[in-house]
């Protein structure tokens, strides 16, 4: 099942997409797609419902879950990305922060922080924790996952790493977190380690890798964090992007003004998103 919010940002409605790939309202039997909603028996519930109302036009999507109140990521978790940077592949992942204010709709326009000079784009993978997760097992870890999306970890190179500190103040800007389209159910996707991804500037490919290159699994992930601090629904872990992203170019590249990016996982939808130089 692939699920949905759509509306004014801010005024979500929770829906689902339907067999000919219009959105279903789900707002007559759940107000969001948060908390005890998004267990792995709630979704398939409400994905049994008859005669839902279908949604007409097309309307704006926003971020594919409610009530984020974390956006963990991952960082240099592909072996090939890792290596375009120069770096090493680390014994442990690296975990850091994005603020849960970055969160924005798939299609949102981006802005460009003011003094940015190094805005640089990273297609991931989205894991979104279903049920509360504390020193959970490997072996168990994806009972704890509701689904899956598209992640783009939007980063500001010179504020991620020239400007002393963490990694957090590149990775945290406005916006910088368009998440969805849709919430993709475990059952719907029969390898998550197989999956094809892309992302385009302005219609020029930029990044074509697949999730077979992850050095730490979704699963590992997320027994992994669960020792470290207690996951709640609607959590996201975004996994870390495979090679060609602006900074490990020759010279490098960074977006501006006006530059479009699509971007996109095989089974789990696209986004694309005009960024904007913000005020």
């Amino acid at each position: 099942m692939k699920f949905v919010r759509y509306g004014k940002a801010g005024a979500e409605k929770p829906g689902l997409i339907g067999p000919d790939g219009k959105i279903r309202d789900l707002s007559g039997h759940v107000a969001d797609l948060s908390g005890a909603v998004l267990t792995t028996s709630s979704l398939q519930e409400l994905g049994k419902l008859p005669d839902l109302p279908t949604v007409k036009g097309n309307p704006r999507l926003g971020p594919c879950v409610a009530g984020t109140g974390k956006f963990i990521c991952i960082g240099l978790n592909y072996s090939d990305h890792a290596e375009e940077t120069g770096a090493t592949v680390p014994p442990e992942p690296i975990a850091f922060m994005k603020a849960t204010s970055a969160i924005v709709g798939p299609n949102d326009d981006v802005l460009i922080p003011r003094d940015s000079q190094k805005t640089d784009w990273e297609v991931e993978l989205g894991i979104v924790i279903g049920k509360k997760a504390k020193y959970v097992p490997e072996a168990e870890a994806l009972d704890y996952v509701a689904g899956w999306c598209v992640c783009h970890d939007v980063s500001e190179r010179a504020f991620q790493t020239e400007r002393s500190g963490q990694w957090t103040k590149g990775k945290s800007c406005d916006t910088f977190g368009p998440t969805g389209p849709w919430l993709v159910t475990k059952d719907e996707i029969k390898d998550v380690l197989s999956l094809k991804m892309w992302l385009s500037v302005n219609g020029q490919t930029m990044q074509d890798g697949t999730t077979a290159t992850m050095v730490f699994k979704p699963a590992f992930l997320v027994s992994y964090l669960s020792q470290f601090m207690t996951l709640h629904p609607g959590d996201i872990i975004s996994t870390g992007t495979p090679p060609g992203v602006g900074m490990g170019m020759k010279p490098p590249r960074f977006l501006k003004d006006g530059d479009v990016v699509e971007l996109g996982i095989e089974g789990l939808g696209q986004q694309k998103q005009t960024f904007r130089q913000d005020a």
